[in-house]
């Protein structure tokens, strides 16, 4: 990662000035201030159905910033998976499900308070489903793994402790049109749904969070699927 990153907020404001300890707390990582360095990506994220919006531009000095890359090979799909669980909010169905949050969270949870900056996969739209259905054992982890890896879900950087905030210098913003960015995002969107159901109909005989539970597997354990150096 370069010292001095480009960096783009899709939003439906222009954000000259990104506050520390402002947001949502149950998003994919908790608090924090959610970026792209792709710009393409960043518009589709700032548009609706409704309205266009903004793509707000940053360069973002990362010397001496502590970082978290959750898609780095040092990680496996599951400290993903723990990280989000404890931020986001799941659709619990099941007892395995409610059992299947603290078993994640305990022996794959990554204390992301303790970076600047994290980057990682963002959980948008339908690949949430993907996350949801898991928990639920109703994929295997093998399955997840190609949906995260072949999903073209794209990855977000998060601005995380106060320090890093005051790092990020505003460069100026682009219009993100609805008319254009709507239909590439819903494309993407409708192509992850697709993906989803082909993936409910195949037969898999992985490893399903209830399997991993049983078994008591950790982290180390060489069937869970690491990432994959780029």
């Amino acid at each position: 990662m370069d010292k001095i990153m480009t960096i783009y907020h899709g939003s439906e404001q222009i954000v000259e000035v990104p506050t520390f300890g402002l947001g949502r707390k149950n998003n994919d990582f908790g608090l924090g201030f959610y970026c792209t360095e792709s710009e393409e990506l960043a518009k589709e994220w700032a548009v609706s159905s409704i309205r266009s919006g903004f793509s707000n531009r940053y360069t973002l000095d990362t010397e001496y910033l502590n970082i978290l890359n959750l898609n780095s090979p040092d990680y496996t799909i599951l400290n993903w998976i723990a990280v989000l669980v404890e931020h986001r909010l799941f659709s619990i169905k099941t007892p395995v499900a409610r059992r299947a949050k603290r078993y994640l969270i305990d022996n794959f949870g990554v204390n992301v308070n303790a970076f600047d900056l994290i980057t990682g996969y963002r959980a948008d739209d339908s690949y949430f489903d993907y996350a949801e259905s898991f928990l639920n054992n109703g994929i295997s982890v093998e399955q997840l793994a190609r949906a995260m890896r072949l999903g073209k879900l794209g990855e977000q950087i998060v601005i995380k402790s106060k320090f890093a905030f005051s790092r990020l210098k505003y460069e100026g913003f682009d219009v993100a049109e609805k008319e254009k960015y709507y239909v590439l995002r819903k494309a993407r969107d409708d192509e992850a749904n697709q993906t989803y159901l082909e993936m409910l109909e195949e037969e898999s005989d992985g490893l399903y969070i209830q399997d991993i539970m049983r078994g008591g597997i950790k982290n180390d354990d060489p069937r869970i699927p690491r990432n994959l150096p780029k």
